[in-house]
């Protein structure tokens, strides 16, 4: 009987999941057919999964990812986002890219997390914001790091560094670190300087 009274549950969270999941894929692929657009095995695209891409690009994501609930791409012509294997996005994410995004395996992201490769440029006090342009960078997200909820990414995080939540982060954040704040700043290492390849300083 247990099993029974589980058998509407597993329909709906496991094997209803899994088919809504390759539908979102399939959907994907074939409403974006001037875009070079991948999922790896595995991977678990949930509800509200969405795209804006309106030119030639690549949105490549690993095997094994888990995109739970309102995860949102845009890549501009020419922009480039690839997500590691084993990659989890938990919920509201938003991805706004024109250049590049790197994410390296493993890496966690939080709820309501927002990762940008621009800012508006803003100085002109004789011209509307949107008409002034933008400074772009590519981003990188190294393997393992933790974006935990309600962040801003605006530059690179090492591979193995967490970021607190609520920061925003406006310059590359190193390894193996804790960031905190707006705009974040390293508060503790988890690894010796001489472990993160850092130069000692001479005697």
């Amino acid at each position: 009987m247990s099993s029974l009274r589980r058998l509407p549950w597993w329909l709906r969270y496991r094997g209803g999941a899994a088919l809504a999941s390759r539908w979102r894929q399939w959907e994907a692929r074939v409403t974006h057919l001037h875009a070079d657009i991948k999922f790896g095995p595995g991977t678990h695209v949930g509800p509200r999964f969405g795209l804006a891409i309106d030119g030639p690009s690549r949105l490549h994501i690993g095997a094994h990812c888990d995109l739970r609930r309102d995860f949102f791409c845009e890549i501009a012509p020419g922009g480039i986002v690839e997500i590691g294997a084993g990659s989890i996005f938990t919920s509201s994410a938003l991805i706004q890219i024109s250049t590049s995004l790197t994410i390296g395996e493993r890496a966690v992201f939080g709820q309501a997390v927002f990762i940008a490769d621009g800012n508006h440029n803003y100085g002109d006090p004789d011209r509307h914001l949107l008409d002034q342009g933008y400074d772009f960078r590519p981003i990188t997200i190294g393997a393992g790091a933790v974006i935990t909820s309600k962040c801003t990414i605006l530059n690179s995080v090492g591979e193995g560094a967490v970021i607190g939540a609520g920061s925003v982060v406006r310059n590359p954040i190193p390894p193996h670190c804790l960031a905190i704040g707006a705009p974040a700043r390293v508060v503790e290492y988890f690894k010796p300087a001489e472990e993160r390849g850092e130069a000692q300083p001479s005697a």
